[in-house]
């Protein structure tokens, strides 16, 4: 029973992903009206599948390695941790704020870990090379991507304006068609970063229960886990999207072409090297950056910014407390 309610969560917390992250990869597309909100969706989902089974699972290993509890111990640390997870994506979602699933998931096992077993039960890890590893590696990913997103779209928007500073109005269609191609390439990159997220928990509850005799993500975890992103943005991630696309500055196609592809860069570079990070933080700072290397900096909503912000911010410590407390309602109930 314990097992399937945690591998339940797991999959839940991959559909509120979807509400908070699969939305970012089309809503400069949808906001910047290069498609319609189906033709967006359709592309996210088939798009994040393709990533999720695609690009190898180096991501998954690093969630996987968050906590060290012994294996009696798993189900019931993961299974907490990743509901304090889903419980979060859901309120912010419900505020229409973009946060972070990754922020919450880390923070969720985390707290729920302490709760059973003390500081041991966690990997506070670091770097190894360029490669994240425990709670320190995910958080430094975490941190540092928006910034490296920022600062490329910037770039990218100042480099594309030059480029086409003589161009007449019959660019506009193929710049329209580039953003159709970043789209797609958004969507995947999130596939291939986000949705490795629940697969590393549900690997590593495989693992503690018998069920794998080594570390690995079975097909059917990763089909179950990219549906279920792909089944969360299309019942809920139109909130989040109205919020990307159109509430942080007013794109035109030529800026969304740049925020989208700098945004792919980071976050599927990130997931080859096993670096989880957000794609609701890389999109919304590359939309951000635009504004900046257009330097209309009163142009962007800058109380919006800071009200995701904040979200951002208060994540981890907010979700750490709710892991522990159910954790404590997890034994309680389950045992």
């Amino acid at each position: 029973m314990g097992l399937g309610l945690a591998i339940t969560f797991s999959l839940a917390f991959s559909f509120t992903n979807g509400f908070l992250d699969a939305a970012n990869a089309i809503a400069t597309l949808v906001a910047t009206r290069a498609a319609a909100p189906r033709q967006g969706l359709a592309i996210a989902a088939a798009f994040n599948v393709l990533g999720a089974v695609l690009v190898g699972t180096a991501v998954a290993s690093t969630i996987a390695g968050i906590v060290t509890v012994s294996p009696s111990q798993t189900v019931a640390v993961v299974g907490a941790g990743v509901l304090a997870a889903t419980l979060w994506n859901v309120s912010m979602w419900w505020r229409a704020l973009p946060s972070s699933s990754g922020h919450a998931l880390v923070g969720g096992l985390i707290g729920s870990a302490l709760a059973e077993s003390g500081v041991h039960a966690v990997n506070w890890g670091g770097l190894q090379g360029l490669r994240p590893v425990g709670v320190a590696g995910v958080l430094i990913a975490l941190a540092v991507s928006p910034l490296i997103g920022l600062i490329a779209a910037a770039g990218a928007v100042r480099v594309n304006r030059r480029l086409l500073r003589r161009a007449s109005s019959r660019v506009a269609e193929p710049v329209r068609g580039g953003q159709w191609v970043m789209s797609a390439g958004l969507a995947f990159s999130h596939g291939a970063n986000d949705g490795q997220k629940a697969m590393g928990v549900i690997a590593a509850l495989l693992l503690a229960t018998g069920h794998l005799q080594t570390f690995g993500v079975p097909l059917w975890v990763k089909l179950a886990c990219a549906g279920a992103l792909t089944l969360g943005t299309s019942m809920g991630g139109w909130r989040i999207m109205r919020t990307v696309g159109r509430g942080i500055y007013r794109l035109v196609p030529i800026d969304a072409f740049a925020s989208e592809g700098a945004a792919t860069a980071v976050i599927l570079g990130a997931a080859y090297a096993g670096a989880p990070v957000s794609t609701t933080h890389v999109v919304a700072s590359s939309v951000v950056g635009v504004g900046a290397g257009r330097r209309r900096f009163r142009h962007i909503r800058w109380s919006i910014v800071g009200a995701m912000g904040f979200a951002w911010a208060v994540t981890l410590p907010a979700t750490a407390l709710l892991g522990g407390i159910t954790l404590l309602l997890w034994n309680m109930i389950i045992g």
